[in-house]
């Protein structure tokens, strides 16, 4: 008799343990019954693109709601990212079931339908709000779909740890004949005050840009020479705003309508294995767009477009770039800074071990006439040049029409490195020019190691320098004899264009 109750009791604890090993693998997806079968057409069907990261020589083809602009945070390097991250001043779910981790929100499970021509943005809507309150959640487009959804504001806060993975294909809605009236036309995906958040995927964001390039505003530069008409108000792709500690790796990005991807007022920012596709005559489609941004880390990405590769606007410092292959594009920038007679402060930008192909500039610094404020600490080091036009620029004197003055003040330019540049340049513009203002001159110009031949014909003009003061540490192939030693004798004066 007592045998066999022994043999009741461990019986019931084997039930009962099962039982509690159950509850505890179902606790850890959150599943939710689909809001609807069939969503609003808004697009025809499309198919996937295949995955991989494209061959440059042959691409495939503002702010949320005007708020103020956002005080600079304390600047950190990217080696040794903040170690306090923005306080978030009040817990915005203090009924959060705990310390609940690896969520999944699949798009699908809140309505989704992913079949190229439904509206899914309110399942996208719903998804994020319920992974937001998650710690450590993550929001899944999963693969062999294609989702399209409007024009949407991500906000924060959330808990920290949210991941967005779109491993199947995400766009906005065909064209500016196909864009809702009442959603805004200058950006389409806003992810708006977040704290430690990752974008990731082996997706593609589509942009559907090629209606928005054909409307009949800005002229930009076509085939042959001739010219094309451009964007008008044409929305920016993905858009970071006042966040920090972010990470964007390993999604594919192809057909902005305008800029792909903007980071402004955003601190700790890492963007690796990206892949950005978009044709060379596209207008306006900068591939990474920064500014009023620190502490950023650019690696290990491929670009191609119709504008920079990279542009680094005001506000930006402790940036470092490496691994980076761009063009066909605009190449490297920093600027345009100083527009309308503003202040720009730009500091510490490092560029190297990247390589810049069939390109209309290569590294360049661009600022307006009248500005105010200075670029300093840039190194562009170890960068290898294939028939780029302007390989080496600076340029103070930027401008989108002809009837621009020349003005007393200036963007102040000092301490920029070029170290480690070789490589071929088309011979239609000189591969050195440095047009510095003239009340403002660059100072501080090192050139070391810098070999630029040409592509194809004989040497063109010596380069080009105006005001501009440095030393060449060796030799520069082709020969500039025009910086000048030293340092200008109005050198005090420019004091006050120091951030």
């Amino acid at each position: 008799m007592g045998l066999a109750r022994g043999f009741l009791f461990i019986w019931i604890l084997a039930i009962l343990s099962l039982h509690h090993y159950s509850s505890n693998v179902n606790a850890r997806y959150h599943y939710h019954k689909k809001q609807k079968e069939k969503g609003t057409n808004i697009g025809s069907p499309v198919s996937p693109s295949p995955v991989y990261a494209p061959d440059p020589q042959e691409p495939v083809p503002s702010s949320p709601v005007d708020a103020p602009a956002p005080q600079d945070p304390v600047p950190s390097t990217p080696a040794d990212p903040p170690s306090k991250s923005p306080s978030i001043p009040s817990d915005p779910y203090p009924n959060d079931p705990g310390n609940a981790s690896d969520f999944i929100f699949d798009v699908t499970s809140f309505g989704a339908v992913g079949d190229g021509s439904s509206d899914d943005t309110e399942a996208f809507r719903e998804a994020w709000k319920a992974a937001c309150a998650v710690e450590s959640a993550t929001i899944l487009a999963p693969s062999d779909k294609v989702f399209i959804i409007t024009s949407t504001i991500f906000s924060g806060p959330c808990k920290p740890g949210l991941v967005f993975q779109v491993d199947g294909v995400l766009m906005p809605p065909d064209g500016p004949d196909c864009w809702p009236n009442a959603d805004s036309r200058k950006q389409w995906l806003v992810f708006y005050r977040l704290d430690d958040m990752k974008l990731t995927g082996n997706g593609i964001i589509e942009g559907n840009g090629q209606k928005w390039w054909e409307l009949p505003c800005k002229p930009h530069r076509g085939p042959n020479g001739s010219t094309l008409p451009g964007p008008c108000d044409s929305p920016a792709m993905i858009r970071f705003f006042m966040s920090s500690n972010l990470v964007v790796s390993g999604i594919r990005i192809q057909n902005s309508p305008q800029f792909h991807m903007k980071f402004d007022g955003c601190e700790g920012v890492l963007i690796e294995k990206l892949s950005i596709s978009t044709p060379k005559l596209s207008p306006n489609t900068d591939g990474i767009h920064i500014e009023n941004t620190k502490s950023v880390g650019i690696y290990n990405s491929m670009i191609s477009n119709g504008d920079d590769c990279i542009s680094i606007g005001p506000g930006c410092s402790n940036v470092d770039i490496e691994g980076v292959t761009c063009g066909p594009s605009h190449g490297i920038s920093i600027g345009s800074l100083g527009v309308h007679n503003t202040q720009a402060c730009v500091s510490n930008i490092t560029v190297r071990n990247a390589v810049i192909r069939e390109s209309d500039n290569g590294v360049r610094i661009k600022t307006w006439q009248g500005g105010s404020g200075s670029v300093s600490g840039i190194s562009f080091e170890n960068i290898q040049m294939e028939n780029v036009r302007n390989c080496i620029i600076v340029d103070q004197y930027y401008c989108m029409t002809k009837g621009c003055l020349n003005q007393t003040s200036a963007v102040y330019v000092t301490d920029v490195q070029y170290r480690n540049i070789k490589g071929t340049y088309d011979v239609r513009n000189p591969p050195i020019h440095f047009a510095c203002s003239d009340t403002v001159a660059c100072t501080n110009i090192t050139m070391a190691e810098v070999e630029l031949l040409p592509q194809e014909g004989e040497l063109v003009d010596d380069p080009f320098c105006w005001n501009a003061y440095g030393i060449e540490e060796t030799l520069t192939i082709p020969p500039i004899g025009c910086l000048q030693e030293g340092m200008p004798q109005t050198i005090t004066e420019t004091s006050q264009y120091s951030c």
